[in-house]
């Protein structure tokens, strides 16, 4: 079994401008190339785990979502930080059109997409870590039974407020990588 590194999308990779769906409106927050490429290389996995509702409110598609993925996958791969999987829940319990508009396991804050990457992957979660920008990133993580819970700033705008799930917080994802917590959950989860 491997370990993994669990990514929210919008507000971690990408600037959180609500609901992006094409490249037009991705914008990158500094430094998560780099950090992914400092995660792969220390033995994770990068797993993307990220609620997209404006596929049920019917803002976009799925096809709209999966091409602007590809692309993000493969700038990722440019950079040397392959993405191994890309989860995605389309749902929202009362906010959605249906066959969308319903109460799933797998919408953050709850952990099913983790939970369905680890059996799939083969990922040991005890092993594994999860970045979100939101308290309800942290809480899937935590009923997933991942050990670490880093909560990063929105955007890479500002250290986060304390979430009660969250194990560790950073202004962003590269800032959460080179900590000294981080070097040392590393080396203890190889």
């Amino acid at each position: 079994m491997t370990r993994a590194a669990f990514l929210d999308r919008d507000g971690v990779i990408n600037i959180d401008h609500a609901y992006v769906h094409d490249r037009e409106h991705f914008e990158w927050i500094p430094g998560v190339l780099e950090a992914a490429r400092i995660l792969y290389d220390a033995g994770f996995l990068l797993v993307v785990v990220t609620n997209q509702s404006g596929i049920g409110r019917g803002y976009y598609s799925t096809e709209d979502f999966q091409k602007l993925t590809d692309w993000m996958k493969g700038e990722f791969a440019r950079a040397g930080a392959p993405i191994t999987d890309v989860r995605f829940c389309p749902h929202h319990p009362e906010k959605a059109l249906p066959p969308w508009r319903i109460d799933c396991s797998c919408r953050k804050p709850k952990p099913g997409m983790i939970l369905a990457a680890a059996e799939a992957l083969q990922i040991d979660l005890s092993r594994s870590i999860m970045f979100g920008d939101k308290p309800g990133d942290c809480t899937a993580g935590r009923l997933a039974g991942l050990p670490e819970r880093v909560l990063l700033g929105t955007d890479g705008k500002s250290l986060p407020e304390p979430s009660a799930d969250a194990t560790h917080a950073a202004r962003d994802l590269l800032s959460a990588v080179r900590s000294d917590w981080m070097a040392a959950f590393m080396e203890k989860a190889q």
